[in-house]
């Protein structure tokens, strides 16, 4: 059976078919990356254009696009010529790893609601790469950019195969791991195929999107259309037990407070998860005695703000669909943080007994549901964390309202509470208004009223998503002294802050740029109570991509800083109290990511409160082959306070180091060095996956203490240390 999905004419004709494309249904197809059956033939190509560099512009090699279905799996594949085999390039076979390789990604909006999507994305090595995206691909200053969850895996597989004229995939997704909505037996989604010839730099795309807005082939509403027909609800259910035994070394304070004592403890559990589609559009997660030994170690980092450091989401269980949960209150700030569950402050874990995960759809609304249940530990008691999320479509398709509730409920008789509503509308084109409003409740503070505006914080923003010709960001924010979200993450409170950018956009048919940009940014902070100001900067950035799609910026500013209490930078360096301005410059320059040898670079230098401060920042890395890639992160700190005679000196460097024998057989090592803290760590993660969902782990953690005589009394050499051994198999049903 052939299918059209008409042609493109011209590289003037940027956007998608107005009609859902029909999507063939299949027989005969042999899953081997080979692509050589009758069946693809049968299945008309997609007509492919070029994103970059030359957007609208026909693709320089051969590319056969087809897509497909049965009653089981979705189908995508590939025949991607190439004029040069031997260019053909992949440089990784450690699973979520592409950089630097050709691909093939394909992304689903599964939902059709133009706001979230799946992207699954295969290399001539056959490694797999899933993304979850959120919030159409976009975000503003207050609603924050993170919309784009790396952390997500689900079941899929991808084979491929490389010849002498060049290489060709297979792409096949089980419904079981998507979630739709069908109406009168159809399902309708958001499609958009890409492939990457990364030694030309050059990024082919169906639909013809239009370069827009920063990575606009990730933007969910810019996907095309598809429909299909006749798919039966799969209920399947996955059920993943898991093993685990090792050693821990502790080096513990004596009771004389002389020294330190080295024990260690043998470690040993079992747990797992159960995962049951209710239905094509609703799936429940069980867990019980969590555990994450797999989850990679926090980066290290250095805090040179007054305010907390936010470190990302690693562990698995909370990753899938975890889009649903964000409700953002500006900046970093938000309603639900899923590391306030099982964590410390600091990092370390809290056992969790188990708890419930409830994630779907039901027409136009979203409802998520989650409650955990921790164990005591020292001086923690034991907690119980809820929360429900509701948000439903209004106006449009690009539009919704929603509300959330949360809970933190410990065997102590505290509890902290907090409700939320919040919305993002768009009001005409690319022009969009984000709100929300919270309010906690905690135990703590007896005499606090519903209406007490002292524990809410609201958040209104109103910005155009469009990277061409003028555009804006407005934005407020009111936070009041007592907000404080049991089971969110708040950076600063007791404030009223105003941002104002102002920008325009030049794009280039030719030259060395493909597009730069002029921005006027300014933002404030304002004290509740007194309204004089906290802190303030305002100043002016360049930034552009080249046509080689390396990119760079440059950004003068001015800080206002007003410290009312000493505020301590580092060891020895303190800042006093007082009213500051000062002046910083930056520049930044980043190779494009599909080089094999790479790196980028970010030098920040000027006056620092009542001293100077100088950064330095590189990143390179080196893709040598398929079997092993080494990406390096270092940042030189170096300040000078000639007033009170004290220096700032300390560098931060992160070695990550990734090897391969084959897509089963990896080990990825994390070498960290924080000169801030004198602490060298790493963190070591050998994983043997037999098949997808059967995985075996060892992990090797520890520390060195650089400077042990700083201390009294005297740090041990090693800090903690421990190897685990864990082994996880899931049963499908």
């Amino acid at each position: 059976m052939r299918f059209l999905l008409g042609c493109l004419t011209g590289p003037a004709l940027f956007g998608q078919s107005p009609e859902p494309l029909p999507i063939p249904r299949v027989d005969g197809i042999v899953f081997d990356g080979r692509v050589d059956e009758p069946a693809w033939d049968a299945i008309s190509t997609l007509p492919m254009v070029q994103y970059e560099p030359n957007a609208g512009e026909a693709p320089t090699e051969r590319t056969e696009i087809r897509l497909a279905y049965d009653d089981t799996y979705f189908y995508c594949s590939m025949r991607a010529y190439d004029s040069d085999p031997n260019g053909v390039r992949a440089t990784s076979l450690y699973r979520d790893r592409i950089s630097g390789s050709d691909h093939l990604e394909l992304l689903l909006d599964t939902y059709n609601d133009n706001e979230t999507a799946y992207v699954f994305t295969t290399t001539p090595a056959g490694i797999r790469n899933d993304l979850e995206i959120s919030n159409d691909g976009t975000g503003g200053t207050i609603s924050s950019n993170t919309w784009l969850n790396r952390d997500f895996n689900t079941f899929w597989d991808a084979e491929t195969t490389v010849t002498d004229q060049g290489w060709f995939a297979e792409i096949r997704i089980p419904f079981s791991s998507l979630r739709f909505q069908d109406t009168d037996g159809r399902v309708i989604m958001g499609l958009t195929v890409q492939r990457k010839v990364a030694r030309k730099l050059e990024r082919l795309v169906f639909p013809a999107v239009p370069p827009k807005t920063n990575f606009a082939f990730l933007r969910p509403s810019l996907a095309q259309k598809i429909v299909l027909t006749g798919i039966k609800p799969i209920k399947t259910l996955y059920v993943t037990p898991y093993v685990l035994a090792g050693h821990e070394q502790i080096n513990a304070l004596n009771d004389s407070g002389t020294g330190y004592d080295q024990r260690g403890e043998f470690q040993g559990n079992l747990g797992g998860d159960v995962k049951f589609s209710i239905t094509n559009n609703l799936t429940a997660d069980f867990t019980i005695n969590t555990d994450f030994a797999q989850a990679e170690a926090d980066d290290q980092l250095v805090n040179l703000s007054r305010f907390s450091l936010f470190f990302p989401e690693k562990r698995q269980f909370f990753q899938e669909r975890a889009s649903i949960f964000d409700f953002r209150t500006g900046g970093l700030s938000r309603l639900f943080f899923s590391r306030r569950i099982g964590l410390t402050a600091t990092g370390e874990q809290v056992p969790i007994y188990g708890g419930v995960r409830l994630i779907g759809r039901m027409n136009t609304w979203d409802l998520a549901v989650l409650d955990m249940q921790t164990q005591r530990q020292d001086t923690i008691p034991s907690e119980n964390f809820g929360v429900l999320r509701l948000r439903k479509r209004v106006f449009n398709r690009n539009s919704y309202l929603g509300g959330m509730f949360t809970s933190r409920i410990d065997t102590e008789g505290n509890s902290n509470l907090a409700y939320g509503v919040d919305g993002l509308i768009r009001v005409a084109g690319d022009d969009y208004l984000t709100l929300q409003w919270a309010q906690t409740f905690d135990s703590r503070f007896v005499d606090q009223a519903a209406a007490d505006f002292k524990s809410g914080r609201l958040a209104l923003e109103m910005n155009r998503r469009r990277r061409r010709g003028f555009g804006y960001t407005v934005g407020a924010i009111f936070s009041g002294p007592n907000y404080n979200p049991g089971v969110g993450f708040v950076d600063r409170s007791d404030f009223k802050y105003g941002t104002t950018a102002l920008s325009h956009t030049w794009f280039r048919e030719s030259g060395p740029f493909i597009w730069h940009k002029l921005e006027a940014l300014g933002n404030a902070y304002l004290d509740n109570s007194s309204n004089y100001v906290l802190s303030s900067e305002y100043g002016a950035e360049w930034s552009f991509s080249r046509r080689n799609l390396d990119g760079g910026s440059v950004l003068v500013k001015k800080v206002y800083e007003n410290i009312l209490t000493d505020f301590p930078l580092a060891e020895g360096v303190v800042i006093p109290p007082g009213m500051y301005d000062f002046y910083r410059i930056s520049g930044t320059y980043s190779m494009a990511v599909d080089r094999t040898v790479r790196t980028g670079a970010v030098l920040e230098t000027g006056t620092f409160y009542d001293g100077w401060l100088h950064t330095l920042t590189l990143t390179p890395s080196w893709y040598q082959s398929k079997y092993f890639q080494l990406n390096l992160e270092y940042s030189y700190n170096y300040g000078i306070f000639d007033n009170r005679n004290e220096i700032l000196n300390f560098h931060i460097a992160r070695l990550r180091v990734g090897t391969a024998l084959n897509r089963h057989i990896s080990t990825n090592a994390l070498l960290q060095y924080n000169g801030a803290q004198d602490l060298l760590s790493y963190n070591v993660r050998f994983r043997w996956n037999f098949r997808e969902g059967q995985d075996l782990w060892i992990v090797v953690n520890s520390g060195l203490n650089t400077d042990r005589m700083a201390f009294t009394p005297n740090l041990p050499r090693t800090a903690n240390r421990s190897i685990l051994l864990k082994y996880i198999h899931t049963f499908i049903f």
